[in-house]
């Protein structure tokens, strides 16, 4: 909240006369004269000039020095302030306001404790000075001493009850001790002084916007921008109410020009990104947050601010980097730590992210993310009962918490006891729920109907849940547009031709470690992998973002500042060697002896031309499914980061995509695609595994067919699948919700 204080206290308001030399005494007292109007007429640079002058023919005039500071301190300049004000103090020390004013000086440079010792000398001199009582309070405020300074504050009121910005200070203080409904009515009162005070119109506003009051915030923010235009924090407050009335493009404009008048105003670089995020232009967002954290290097939450962004954007370098130096600024908060844990957990560092994860928890022994994330971590290793231990003991620490209970429901399933399913089923009569928590635990709690046959119960948890997390989306302005996606497919398709390929045979590099799983998702890309990487040459990796990370690469690599669909018609032969190398040797890094790494990233059917002039020897494995069964399955899932599988149309629109894709692929791909039915797999998994082992072109091995005594770690929605051995419950599992989910069947290209 960016709330405005008192600049500065107990200016003198005449010039005395100061000591001059016999004969010069009339004219430093006309110098002084015209230096002080002036300053009073708000030229500060002229007055600066002035007093210059004064103090050149006398050095010893204290009034001189000291209101030569005031002026350089309203001007910004307050190191240079110190120096002037502190001449005064010394050839004066026995005047009140230059204690008061030193204090101030010292306050904007950041010296709070001689801000405190400077206003305790002024008080010293004049109990009674209500300014050095204000400046203390300031001065108490910056230090955490928040009681402390709402007495001084007090007193100042109780020696001058209106000043409207003491009113403001107050009310400043007692928002940050939790004080609210005296915060606003101090707030309020500040207004009623002065209404015409910028500062107080625009604290009220955002202290209102603090308390949900957008509506009531606006006017008040308009007026203190109408009554100061040239106050940065002022336009920056206003951008904040927009922001909160999804008025995105006023809300823009506001911290633009809060940024025209202070291009170093952090608070309206990261509240432009914070605008630009929730419009879903995260792209656009990052350079913002990057300035903030440039400008404040040691603010914990415009690095959060970064890291949030870069996560969500699947830039996770760059957001471990802000959460490692988030840990060193303050390495006491058990949130960085677990944030941090969870990205280094999706890069399949798990051993550190373990590590992180416990640290969190030796802070803090009953932190839910912790222990939620440490059970996640226990789940993806098949320690299904650590992950259910660390789960109950999150719930056992806070009765209720919902994401503790939506990943045990869809854990255990059916094998939720009645007491878990009737608390979950009792936090969802909860009215002062969010939607977005209550499409978690609806989530969860179709898991259970769904393994206790109660389909149409599940199917009407299902509908809600999807329903809630489209709204999410909506808000944050990151729903799925299937016309978008329409259009990229077009465009892949009309550039990856037979002429595309022959340009590129010879270029990319031999090797044969490569095998991509693809399909879409939910369509048994899991029990593919973990039947190869039972393999003794095949290391499973998971879900990796190399390729889409190497398709957006490519407009960096060609120094050009256009999407990448652009590039793809020039595309350089040595820009796709380049991008080849740097892939094969992390999948090195990841498989270690391993002949083969698989990367099972389902989406990955989208870059297959892309992919094959890389690695032209590669494996192609394509996982398909009877639509209407991924598309319940997909309807069942929680997914993070996918954002068509929430609506019917998205779904379908989304699934016709995908084929239109397969269908171009399997007529130019140069390399063959293995096709394989999830049906079949089920059916006769032998058959299918010997044909995946031959593919890859490796030597049949009898562990295949026992993939799930594999062990290593499984992060999917399937993890629970994996650890049995094959079975056909989920073949024409749709035929359960043919009634109760035809509109998710509808319009399916099936």
């Amino acid at each position: 909240m960016a709330l405005i204080s008192k600049p500065v206290g107990g200016v003198a308001t005449k010039p005395p006369a100061g000591p001059g030399q016999p004969g010069s005494v009339q004219a430093i007292r006309d110098e002084m004269a015209a230096a002080f109007r002036l300053h009073q007429a708000g030229d500060f640079a002229g007055a600066i000039r002035a007093y210059h002058g004064v103090v050149a023919r006398d050095p010893a005039h204290a009034d001189a020095c000291h209101l030569l500071g005031v002026a350089k301190h309203q001007m910004g300049q307050s190191a240079e302030a110190i120096e002037h004000i502190a001449r005064a103090v010394a050839l004066r020390p026995g005047v009140p306001a230059f204690h008061a004013n030193l204090a101030e000086a010292y306050r904007a440079t950041g010296q709070f404790d001689r801000a405190v010792g400077c206003c305790r000398t002024a008080l010293h001199l004049w109990k009674e000075y209500p300014e050095a009582h204000n400046n203390l309070g300031l001065a108490l405020q910056a230090l955490g001493k928040n009681e402390e300074a709402v007495e001084h504050f007090r007193t100042s009121i109780a020696l001058k009850p209106d000043d409207a910005m003491t009113h403001s200070n107050l009310a400043t203080a007692l928002r940050t001790l939790g004080k609210s409904e005296e915060a606003l009515e101090s707030f309020r009162k500040a207004v009623e002084l002065n209404p015409r005070l910028p500062q107080a119109q625009t604290n009220l506003g955002q202290f209102l916007l603090d308390l949900g009051k957008a509506e009531e915030a606006l006017p008040h923010c308009r007026e203190a921008v109408a009554l100061q235009p040239d106050l940065a924090e002022a336009h920056n407050n206003l951008g904040n109410v927009y922001r909160a009335l999804e008025q995105y493009t006023d809300a823009r404009a506001s911290y633009f020009e809060a940024l025209r008048i202070n291009p170093d105003l952090t608070l309206a670089h990261a509240n432009l990104g914070l605008a630009l995020q929730r419009e879903g232009r995260l792209e656009e967002a990052m350079p913002w947050f990057r300035r903030a954290t440039e400008l404040e290097p040691a603010s914990i939450v415009y690095l959060g601010y970064l890291a949030d962004a870069a996560s969500e954007s699947d830039q996770n370098d760059v957001a471990a980097d802000c959460y490692k130096k988030m840990i060193e600024i303050d390495p006491s908060r058990p949130l960085t730590y677990n944030n941090l844990g969870w990205l280094v957990q999706e890069q399949g560092n798990l051993d550190e992210a373990r590590s992180y994860f416990e640290t969190a928890l030796q802070l803090d022994p009953t932190f839910p993310p912790a222990l939620i994330s440490l059970g996640g971590l226990e789940e993806e290793l098949g320690k299904l009962d650590e992950a259910e231990a660390l789960f109950r003991k999150a719930l056992a620490a806070h009765p209720g918490h919902t994401i503790a209970l939506s990943r045990l429901s869809t854990l255990l399933r059916g094998k939720l006891s009645a007491e878990d399913q009737d608390l979950l089923e009792r936090r969802l009569e909860d009215p002062t729920l969010q939607e977005s928590v209550r499409g978690t635990l609806l989530f969860g709690l179709a898991h259970v109907y769904d393994a206790r046959e109660r389909y149409d119960e599940a199917a009407a948890c299902l509908k809600r849940a999807n329903a809630a997390t489209l709204a999410e989306l909506e808000t944050r302005r990151q729903k799925y547009s299937p016309q978008e996606h329409e259009r990229f497919v077009s465009n892949m398709i009309a550039t990856f031709t037979p002429e595309y390929f022959e340009r590129f045979a010879g270029v990319g590099d031999p090797s044969r470690r490569p095998v991509f799983i693809i399909g879409l998702p939910r369509s048994g890309t899991t029990l593919l992998e973990q039947v190869l990487s039972s393999h003794s040459q095949v290391h499973g990796a998971g879900e990796l973002m190399i390729v889409r990370q190497n398709f957006e690469a490519i407009p960096g690599l060609m120094k050009r500042q256009i999407p990448p669909m652009g590039c793809l018609p020039d595309l350089p032969p040595d820009v796709v060697r380049e991008l080849a190398q740097k892939h094969d040797a992390r999948l090195a890094a990841l498989g270690g002896p391993a002949t083969h790494v698989t990367d099972k990233m389902p989406d990955n059917y989208m870059y297959l031309g892309l992919i094959n002039i890389m690695f032209p020897n590669a494996t192609f494995i394509h996982s398909r499914r009877d639509l209407r069964d991924i598309a319940v399955s997909c309807w069942m899932t929680n997914f993070r980061s996918i954002r068509w599988a929430c609506d019917p149309e998205h779904v379908a629109s989304r699934f016709r995509e995908y084929l239109r894709f397969m269908d171009h692929w399997r007529q130019t791909l140069p390399a063959p695609i293995h096709e394989v039915d999830y049906e079949e797999s089920v059916e006769n998994l032998e058959a299918v595994a010997r044909r995946l082992v031959a593919a890859c072109g490796l030597e049949w091995e009898p562990a295949c067919l026992e993939f799930h005594k594999n062990d290593r770690p499984v992060r999917t929605a399937s993890v629970t699948q994996v650890r049995q051995p094959v079975y056909k419950k989920s073949v024409a599992r749709w035929k359960k919700y043919e009634n109760s989910m035809a509109d998710l069947f509808a319009n399916l290209p099936v």
